[in-house]
């Protein structure tokens, strides 16, 4: 896949309008520390500390699109109660979201409260009225799509089977949309897919297609199974399937099924990754992008998203730098210093540690793997700073390198110990150190801290030092030596 492609694609997105019509919730987190079990009950005791409130289900959606860079028209429905009342002011204060939520007297707000500690939920407590909203309140909604759908480029249907996504609203949404000539993207609830009718995408995950269909998804051949039996027997056009760390398989009317894997990552908190999920591929489709373009911006957003606690969202920058991280997984091999000072921001927020050690690598050997991974096992995320040609030939000589900086990139690059490689062409990697200010510094050799470039400027921020002993043996030279003398 093209990735400038794909950064073009988020540039062109900016500030594109998008429909967003269904559930909207709120989510409510109590915070709070556990330390003992009650003597009542085989329970945990937890002592609140603080409380969050956000928009959750379509008002996450609408959340996202507007951190992605995307105008939302987000319509909903939500009852005469204070936690009507504080959605509809949270919404409020987010740029880019204009929220029409309609007032359903008699029906609560759907309310979500997580109990958290640790970073884990201990417990979900549901507050809601599962019934269809009522024929007036239906009537409100459909005028309000056929109004907003007007200067629209998508109309997403964000069903949470809280009541909102009637068949009636549904009609009104596909119709708007073939009117305006703009694609209808639906993630479905239930087992009955075929009420979304002929809509340009449906999007459920694995477990809701496989329950749908009747068959298991869990391989590729198991997707592909399923999504080719769904384009049989349901009239929408399209059908991306999404599978947690396993990535998303899709398929076209009369296309072939596609599949594009995840990245493994340490997955934080999955709450709202579907919404990031939908939200980027909108992006995708709002930019004139293709199916299997917008695919992967999803895959990448949703991967930001589950790194992240509560419901999370995800920004345009975020994804930019998610993406030019990964280019070097797809024929690039180093990430430039500004992308990296980002990502390390977002490692941080997610509480990961940061590692950098640096050198030549030229012929990597086990001397090498040695301080690699003893720099990964101190670490949450191991940054190697590699010498360009032009600063090898300084340091080594006109001989030298063996390997460019390319090559030495995109080995060190595939190495599971190794998180991000930054190409630098000064003799020393002060300027790196200093720009992405680790919290673990990492050298291997007969070094003492006081020799160490780089150890004050981590020190001084409480950061650790670590030094490697050598391998006996082990080292650039040596190998070369070695292949000469062989040679001869």
């Amino acid at each position: 896949m093209d990735t400038s492609a794909l950064l073009g694609l988020i540039a062109a997105a900016a500030g594109k309008r998008i429909v967003c019509i269904g559930d909207v919730m709120l989510d409510r987190f109590v915070y709070g520390q556990v330390t003992r079990i009650s003597p009542e009950a085989p329970v945990p005791i937890m002592r609140r500390t603080r409380e969050a409130a956000m928009p959750g289900g379509a008002g996450n959606v609408g959340r996202n699109l507007s951190t992605l860079g995307l105008r939302t028209a987000l319509i909903g429905v939500v009852g005469d109660d204070p936690e009507g009342r504080q959605l509809a002011e949270l919404l409020g204060h987010i740029d880019g979201v204009e929220a029409d939520l309609i007032v359903m007297r008699g029906r609560p707000t759907t309310l979500k409260t997580r109990f958290v500690a640790g970073g884990q939920q201990l417990l979900r407590v549901d507050a809601e009225d599962l019934r269809a909203i009522d024929l007036t309140t239906e009537a409100d909604i459909v005028m309000s799509l056929e109004d907003a759908a007007k200067d629209a480029c998508l109309i997403i249907l964000s069903d949470y089977a809280k009541g909102a996504i009637t068949e009636n609203v549904i009609a009104a949404a596909i119709a708007a949309g073939r009117a305006h000539g703009i694609p209808v993207i639906a993630d479905p609830k239930g087992l009955d897919f075929a009420r979304y009718g002929d809509v340009d995408l449906l999007k459920p995950n694995a477990m809701e297609l496989g329950q749908a269909m009747g068959l298991m998804v869990e391989t590729d051949r198991d997707a592909a199974d399923a999504l080719a039996k769904a384009m049989e027997i349901l009239p929408a056009r399209g059908i991306v399937v999404t599978r947690a760390a396993k990535g998303m398989s899709f398929v076209h009317r009369d296309g072939a099924v596609m599949h594009r894997s995840g990245e493994a990552r340490e997955v934080y908190d999955v709450s709202g990754a579907g919404d990031t999920s939908i939200a980027a591929l909108a992006l995708g489709l709002a930019a004139g992008g293709s199916l299997a373009e917008a695919v992967e911006l999803a895959i990448a957003a949703s991967g930001i998203a589950v790194g992240k606690s509560g419901t999370a969202t995800v920004s345009a920058n975020e994804l930019n730098t998610a993406l030019q991280m990964g280019l070097r997984n797809g024929g690039v091999s180093h990430v430039p210093l500004e992308t990296l000072v980002d990502q390390v921001e977002v490692w941080r927020d997610t509480n990961l540690t940061v590692g950098f050690t640096n050198g030549c690598f030229d012929i990597l050997h086990p001397g090498h793997l040695r301080v690699l991974e003893e720099a990964k096992a101190r670490c949450g995320r191991l940054i190697v700073g590699l010498n360009s040609d032009a600063s090898v030939k300084r340091l080594k000589g006109p001989n030298r390198p063996v390997n460019d900086e390319d090559s030495r990139a995109r080995v060190l690059s595939g190495l599971s110990a190794v998180d991000a490689v930054v190409v630098f062409d000064d003799d020393t990697p002060e300027a790196l150190i200093k720009a992405l200010q680790p919290d673990l510094l990492v050298k291997g050799g007969d070094y003492s801290i006081e020799t160490i470039v780089g150890a004050d400027v981590v020190l001084a921020r409480g950061g650790t030092v670590h030094i490697v002993p050598l391998v006996d043996g082990q080292s650039t030279t040596a190998a070369i030596e070695r292949a000469n003398v062989r040679a001869k």
